[in-house]
Parts: C-alpha cells; structure tokens; sequence
C-alpha cells in the first residue's frame, strides 16, 4: 500500500449490491476521469517499479490494461494482454481458474513473452488471488520471471495475497473490509 492511498481512495466510487446483494463494488471510474488522480496512481507504480528492469507487463482483462498500458509507456517497456478466453486470435496457452461456483479461464499468445524477461503482473483488484495466480502460471509457463504483482485496489478481507505464495505484491489502495 502506498502513503497517498487514503486520498487515492476517495476518489473510488463504491457501489452497493453490484453486481449482486451483498457485493459492495469498488468503481474505478471515478479515479480516471479525474486526470490528477489517474496521472497519481501511474505515477506512483512507476517510481515503485522503475529500478526493476521490466521488459513488459501482462495485464489482465479488462480494467487492467488501462493504467497497465499507461505504466507500460512510462517504464518504455511492451505491453501484453491477458484475455478472457476466446479473445485471443493467434495461437495461445489457457489456464483455468477456480470461481467462486465453476471455473473460468484466461488466455495468452504464445509469442507474447520470451523466456528470462523479466514481468510485471497487473490487475486493477486484487480479491481472492484466483485470476492474477493463473496469470501467474501462464508467464511462468512462457519463461518469464515476475518482477511482481501490481493492483490498483486490494480487498485484502478476501485475503487474496496469502494465495500468491511468495511473490511481490504491491497495491495502491486496500480494504480491509466489504
């Protein structure tokens, strides 16, 4: 979490009962149309990462790839999608992932990442660590090294992180409860 994060915060809308009851919905809309508090939260994953020799970052469908294309750009670095899947046309790699009741997957081209670069993993929230795990192993599976894992919000009540084992996990902003 980062010093800034109370006022980062209040620039996210919460949404009751979205998109079921009892679900209080963390809306980032709110923080990117302001373009002080969208520049900020890009700002402050680009000093927490600049040192770090990053060849790309993989973000992940769909809210991720906005401040992950912005932070790309920042850290003159590629870009590559993490789709739902079905979304990918040239050949890809899948990895399912447990939901709450089911499975879902995700998806990755082939030629996204080379072995040894050196990844970054964004998502704009961190829940119970399900898709970003699964990303996880889908770059790992291509040969890449995760620098870290990056998250605008952390619902850390879901307890998400003790599920990514012992990677650097890194949020802006945190919730401690629903």
């Amino acid at each position: 979490m980062h010093p800034n994060q109370e006022r980062l915060a209040s620039y996210i809308r919460t949404i009751p009962d979205f998109p079921k009851p009892g679900i209080m919905f963390r809306d980032i809309t709110t923080l990117l149309k302001d373009r002080n508090a969208l520049a900020e939260a890009t700002q402050v994953l680009y000093e927490r990462y600049r040192e770090e020799r990053i060849d790309k970052i993989a973000c992940i469908e769909s809210r991720g790839f906005i401040l992950g294309a912005a932070l790309a750009l920042k850290l003159d670095c590629g870009f590559v999608p993490i789709r739902k899947k079905g979304k990918l046309p040239a050949e890809k790699l899948q990895q399912e992932y447990s939901l709450e009741y089911g499975t879902d997957a995700i998806e990755i081209h082939m030629d996204a990442i080379s072995a040894g670069e050196r990844i970054l993993i964004h998502d704009d929230l961190l829940a119970t660590g399900g898709t970003v795990g699964a990303a996880c192993k889908l770059v790992e599976t291509l040969g890449g090294t995760i620098v870290g894992l990056s998250f605008l919000i952390e619902l850390s009540f879901l307890k998400g992180r003790t599920s990514l084992g012992s990677y650097d996990v890194f949020s802006l902003i945190e919730y401690d409860a629903e």
